[in-house]
């Protein structure tokens, strides 16, 4: 049991998060979001904007990865 535990505290340490971006968007592009936020009742919008990034560039990275047949 306290190994398990022990495996827990290391997981955390290992994703804490320690690197900080910032960016500016435009008028149009911050109601938008915040219009995306307030009608699918987003209740942490660092979550999600960090979640949406990542989606789109590990899409990015499946696209690009060679495949068999190229």
């Amino acid at each position: 049991m306290a190994n398990k535990e022990h495996r827990k505290s290391s997981n955390r340490k290992r994703l804490h998060r320690i690197h900080r971006h910032e960016f500016m968007l435009n008028e149009l592009e911050n109601k938008a979001l915040m219009r995306y936020i307030s009608r699918y009742r987003v209740t942490n919008k660092s979550k999600f904007i960090r979640e949406t990034l990542i989606r789109a560039v590990l899409r990015q990275f499946e696209e690009d990865s060679p495949t068999l047949f190229d």
